[in-house]
C-alpha cells in the first residue's frame, strides 16, 4: 500500500511567490484575452488592482520582460503565424533586445528510459521521494527515484493534494514519501538558468510506454524559443498517421517544462491543451521568453 503522507506546511516564501505568480497569471489571461486591442500597462495593472509601476516591477521580476514586452512576444496571433514558417515561436523577442537564438541557453539533460517490464509493474518496488517547492510558475511538485528526476508537476497554493495525486495514479504501486530537502536541490537545478549547464546535466528517468518514451525524446529536442505541431513529432518519430496518439503522449508527460511538452502546438500554431492549465504554458513561454532577452 502506498505511503499517502500529507504534504507539509508551504513555507511563507512558497506563499509570496504563489501570490506572485497569481497576480502574474491574471495579467496573461488578459493579455491572452485581450491581445487584440494592445492592452496598457494601467489596464493591466487596473485588472489586478495595483499600481502600474507595481505590476511593471513585479511581471518584470518575474519574466525578465516587461508586460509591454510579453504581449508582444507571447499573444496567440503570434503563435499562430509562425510554425507555417518554422520561426521560432517568441521571434518577437528580437524586438526586445535578442542577438539571436545562438546563443540560447536550455537545460542540459541527460536521460534513460525505465524497462516495459518496470512500466508495466506500475512502479511496484520504486521509492518516490517528493517535494514541493516555490518557482515562477507557482507551486512545483518534484518527485524524484535513486535514479534522478521521475516527476515534475505544477499547482497553485491549496492544490497540493490534487497534484499529488495526479502524479501517484501514475505509477500507484509506488512507495511514497515527502522529503523536501532531498528535492530542493533538483527545483533549484531545475529553475535555475546559471545551474543550466552541460558540466553539470540533470539526470532524468523517464517511466512510460516504448511510444511515450520516443515522444518524450522528442520533446527533449526542441529548442528554447521554437516549437513543433503534434503531427510534426509524429513525423519525427516515424508515425506520420499517430499525432493524436502523439499529442496523448505529450498530455502523460511527467516531467513538465523539464521536457518541454509546453513548445507543443497544433497545427495552426495554436497554443493547445496543457495538463497543467493553458494560462501556465503560455506563462512558461513567456518566462523563457525572458530568459533569452537576459542572454
Amino acid at each position: 500500500m502506498n505511503a499517502m503522507t500529507q504534504p507539509q506546511t508551504v513555507l511563507t516564501d512558497e506563499i509570496t511567490a504563489g501570490a506572485d505568480y497569481e497576480i502574474v497569471r491574471k495579467v496573461i489571461e488578459t493579455i491572452s484575452e485581450n491581445y487584440r486591442d494592445q492592452p496598457s500597462l494601467e489596464e493591466l495593472a487596473a485588472s489586478v488592482n495595483m499600481e502600474p509601476t507595481a505590476l511593471q516591477k513585479l511581471f518584470t521580476r518575474w519574466a525578465g520582460l516587461s508586460p509591454k514586452a510579453f504581449l508582444q512576444a507571447v499573444t496567440l496571433d503570434h503563435a499562430r503565424r509562425l510554425l507555417a514558417s518554422d520561426m521560432p515561436l517568441l521571434d518577437t523577442a528580437y524586438e526586445v533586445g535578442l542577438s539571436g537564438p545562438g546563443r540560447l541557453h536550455d537545460l542540459f539533460v541527460t536521460h534513460e528510459a525505465m524497462s516495459p517490464g518496470e512500466f508495466k509493474a506500475k512502479g511496484a518496488g520504486l521509492a518516490m521521494r517528493y517535494g514541493f517547492h516555490a518557482c515562477p510558475f507557482g507551486l512545483a511538485l518534484v518527485m524524484i527515484t535513486d535514479r534522478g528526476l521521475a516527476g515534475l508537476a505544477f499547482c497553485d497554493p491549496g492544490g497540493e493534494r490534487e497534484a499529488l495525486a495526479d502524479m501517484q495514479s501514475r505509477w500507484p504501486n509506488a512507495r511514497y514519501g515527502e522529503d523536501v530537502a532531498a528535492t530542493a536541490p533538483y527545483a533549484a537545478r531545475i529553475f535555475d538558468p546559471a545551474n543550466w549547464r552541460p558540466d553539470r546535466p540533470l539526470k532524468v528517468v523517464l517511466i512510460g510506454t516504448d511510444f511515450q518514451v520516443s515522444v518524450w525524446n522528442a520533446l527533449l529536442k526542441i529548442p528554447m524559443g521554437k516549437a513543433l505541431a503534434y503531427s510534426d513529432i509524429a513525423r519525427k518519430i516515424g508515425k506520420p498517421d499517430a499525432p493524436r496518439a502523439v499529442g496523448a503522449a505529450v498530455g502523460a508527460n511527467p516531467v513538465s517544462f523539464v521536457v518541454p511538452c509546453h513548445r507543443a502546438v497544433g497545427k495552426s500554431g495554436a497554443l493547445t491543451g496543457y495538463h497543467w492549465g493553458l494560462t501556465r504554458k503560455r506563462a512558461i513561454l513567456g518566462w523563457e521568453a525572458g530568459q533569452l532577452a537576459q542572454v
